[in-house]
Order: structure tokens, then sequence, then C-alpha cells
């Protein structure tokens, strides 16, 4: 059997993203990578792809001819995920469709009541693995749809959701794909080229705005320190690439596990190798040794959860007080040589424009040096958005296309949701102002950071200056937002 499965080409709207920074999906590459070897399993990441979606789904289904085709989507890609799979189904009708993801595990029972779901064949929720492997079988007769775990599949008619599989044992799981059967190649950050890989699933955090736990639970699992290992092996050896971005939602929350982990990465005597990961504050902030390590291990930059100065924020959004954690977290960072990327959210219910200014100056006091904001999103089955529709605060409840956090999807008691969106803009540029890169990122990045700081930079404050002398600060936002909303606008898929 030939199966295809394929990433969406929707970016987060900040031009790092849609040019700078192109991932490889590494869910999908795991689900096909366990997929039992007598299928013929192809691999398409339309993030590049994303300015001829239509014209390359179109040769690539005639060319390979697939038997099931798997699409991965979150809240805000759904609808280009529909668009594709009714694409699909008009080139091809014959072939079966099945969607997974958060979305489709989140949303399983309102989209298998959906207009839209005459595209779909079958949805799995949660882990995909071994769900996406017994369906493969059982298209070709060798398992029953009915016993499968965590599949949805159609029964006269109508959506039969079978019961939610437990938890993968990690250990059991093969490689990723990330060979010839990968169809699409050229992913980078910045100059460099950069795979994916995960060490642990799940968080056992409270955050109240996160989905992970509709997919897990709060829990915290990890794959063998030998399996990470030849994870590393094949994106170092196999496919010589130094510069590696570790999925885990939290890798850190065990930090005795990353101490031995770091303690393998050495004794391997990697070279040049460089690591990235996402952590949170209070774990970095406490264990100054799991930190040191880290670095001497070439982690080189991690990104913190720092999300809000308020303590009520903080407070509203699960997190508790972490204000002096973060603080530590980014100085431990610092000390040890690795970059630190701050996350920051704004459009919690009491915001007003001061609260919005002051939460930027605190991130310029505690240093980070990068900062990546965005605004509440209040994904579907979160706790945030059962508080936010409760308080009605939400402005935007079904639009997903808009849900990937750096769009006013909700109001404040004091901004509606437009000054909201603007004072998140305005703000940054007048507090936060031009990126410096700091030693870390020039280091670790010498040739991206000369063209930002010689070339880019320069060539963009002349632009704005020009764009401010005509347009002015509202003409300027307005400018901009009309250029993001048009970038995951794919024109190719409007009929669909």
């Amino acid at each position: 059997m030939k199966v295809l499965l394929i990433s969406m080409p929707d970016v987060v709207p900040i031009l790092v993203h849609e040019a700078a920074v192109h991932i490889p999906n590494l869910g999908i590459a795991s689900i096909g990578g366990n997929i039992d070897s007598d299928h013929d399993v192809f691999l398409v990441d339309l993030i590049r792809k994303r300015r001829g979606v239509k014209k390359y789904l179109t040769r690539i289904m005639a060319k390979l001819k697939p038997d099931l085709v798997g699409l991965s989507a979150m809240a805000w890609q759904y609808d280009t995920c529909i668009r594709i799979a009714h694409l699909l189904k008009e080139l091809q009708p014959e072939v079966k469709i099945v969607i997974g993801g958060y979305h489709a595990t989140l949303m399983a029972d309102e989209i298998a009541g959906s207009v839209e779901a005459r595209w779909i064949d079958f949805i799995v929720r949660g882990e995909g693995e071994e769900a996406c492997r017994r369906l493969v079988n059982a298209l070709e007769g060798n398992d029953d749809p009915a016993d499968i775990p965590s599949l949805s599949y159609r029964k006269d008619g109508k959506f039969v959701h079978n019961p939610l599989g437990a938890n993968l044992d990690l250990a059991g799981l093969k490689l990723p794909i990330r060979d010839k059967r990968r169809l699409t190649w050229g992913y980078h950050l910045m100059n460099a080229a950069i795979e994916t890989l995960e060490t642990s699933r799940g968080c056992t955090r409270a955050c109240n705005f996160c989905s992970m736990k509709n997919m897990y639970g709060r829990t915290f699992r990890t794959y063998p320190i030998a399996r990470v290992l030849r994870d590393i092996d094949d994106i170092y050896y196999n496919r010589k690439v130094r510069a590696i971005f570790i999925t885990d939602d939290n890798m850190v929350l065990n930090p005795g596990r990353v101490i031995e982990l770091c303690d393998a990465i050495i004794a391997r005597g990697y070279k040049k190798l460089r690591l990235f990961v996402q952590a949170d504050c209070m774990t970095i902030s406490m264990r100054e040794d799991m930190v040191e390590k880290m670095a001497a291990a070439g982690f080189c930059s991690v990104f913190l959860g720092i999300e809000n100065g308020s303590k009520k924020n903080l407070g509203t959004a699960g997190k508790g007080d972490i204000v002096e954690a973060s603080k530590k977290a980014i100085e431990l960072c610092h000390k040890h040589g690795i970059m630190v990327i701050g996350g920051l959210i704004f459009g919690f219910p009491d915001d007003d424009v001061q609260s919005i200014e002051e939460n930027y100056e605190f991130f310029k006091e505690i240093g980070a040096d990068a900062a990546y904001c965005q605004i509440i999103t209040p994904y579907p089955k979160t706790g945030m958005r059962d508080q936010l529709l409760a308080q009605g605060l939400i402005t935007n409840e079904s639009d997903y296309k808009k849900y990937n956090g750096l769009w006013a999807n909700v109001r404040t008691r004091h901004l509606d949701a437009d000054e909201l969106q603007y004072q998140f803009w305005y703000q940054r540029q007048v507090v936060l102002g031009w990126w410096k890169p700091p030693e870390s990122a020039r280091r670790q990045g010498k040739l991206w950071t000369w063209i930002w700081r010689f070339l880019f930079k320069p060539f963009l404050k002349l632009h704005y200056r020009r764009v401010m002398r005509k347009y002015g600060w509202e003409g300027r936002f307005q400018r901009e937002i009309k250029r993001l909303e048009q970038m995951n606008n794919f024109t190719d898929l409007n009929d669909y």
C-alpha cells in the first residue's frame, strides 16, 4: 500500500517563520517511520511548497497515486487542511483520507458532524503512530478498524469513535523518516540546515492556556537515552546536520534525566552540535548544575515561557508566581552561554494600555535575548477558553484560522479586540525597538546576524522612516496587518 503523509503550509504570521525558519514536521515523520515496512510511505512538508500548493499536490498525487493520505493540522491550520482534503478527493476520488493532530483530537465530535466531514474517511485522536500503523494494515484486510483504539471511522454513513487508546510506550517507537521518502527538502534555521527530534512527551504543569493535556493528559514520558542517541546519530552522521530543534513540550521536568542525557551526548564527542529546546523557568532557575551540563552538551538556545510580569495575570494563566524564577533562569542561562528566547503573553482580562507597556518593560528589565510575543488564544477545550467565555471576553469563537497566537481573538475589560491588537504591536515597537543580537547569537550565527545588523536592519530602518513620514503609526500598523493577513492565504486553494 502507498501512504502519503502531509503537513500544512500555514506558518505563524511572522516574517522569520515565512522565510528564515523552516523546520521539518516531526509528527508525520514519526508516524511514517512506524508504519510497517511492507508499505511504501512518503512525506511532504508543505511549508516548503507555500507558493504553489495546488500545483505541487496535483503533480505528487499523479506520480504516487497513494491509497491513503494522512493530513496533520493544528487548529489554525484546519481550514487549509480541509481545502487540501477536498482537492485530493477531486484529484483522486478513491483515495482514503485520514486527519490527525491536535485539532482533530480535540474536535473529533464537531468535525464528524460537520459539512466538511464528507472529505474525510478517518480521524486519529491522540498519538498517531500505532493507530495509523494499524489503519494501514486494516485497509489491506489485515486488521479491523473497529478494533483500533483512538480511531474514528465511518459506519453506515456516520462516524464511530473508538475508545481513546492508552499513551504509547515511547521505548517501542522506531526512528522518524528522514531519508529520500521525505519528498520535500531545504529545512533551515537562518543559514543552517536543521532537523527535529524529541526526547519526551507531555507536561505536568497546570497552565490553563495549553491544550497538551488533551493529547496526553498531565503526564510526562521519556524515550530511553539509547534511543535518543540513535536519533541524534541519524541526524548527525546520516543527514550531516548539526542543528537540532528538540520538540519536547517541557524537556527539563526531570533534571536528573537531563543531566544523564547530556553526559551521554558529551561522551559521544559530537563536534559543532547545536541543540535548541523549550523549558520552564521554575526548573531552570533551581538547577544550575543542569544548565551547566546542557551548555556543555551543545544546548545553545532555550525558549522560556516567561508569559507575564504581573503576578495576577500569571495566576489567571495557571502559572503561579514565576517572576523571580524567570529572572534567575535567564541569569543562569547567560552565565553558561545559552541564549534565551522569552515567551510573553498579552490580552489578560485586566490588561490595559499601561499594563501592556509595563509587560514589555519587564521583558527589557530581565534581559532575555529575544522575545516571542503572543496574545491569549482561547484554544478549544482549554481552561482558559472556559474562563474567557464565562466572562464574555472572546470576540472570535469559531474562526480558528486566526488561532495562532498573533491575532486578538479576545478583548479585555479595558480594550476591545482591535485596540488590543494595536497596543500589542505598537508597544513592542516603542518599548523593545529593533532587535540587537546578543553576543551569544552572534557567536552562534555570525553570517545571519551580520546580515541583520549591517544589511537588513539598516534597510528596514530607512524603509520604515519613509513609511512613518507618510502614514504615521496607525497607517504603518494597518499596512503590516494587511501583509500578515495575506501570509497564509493560498489563493490556489480558494475554490475548495
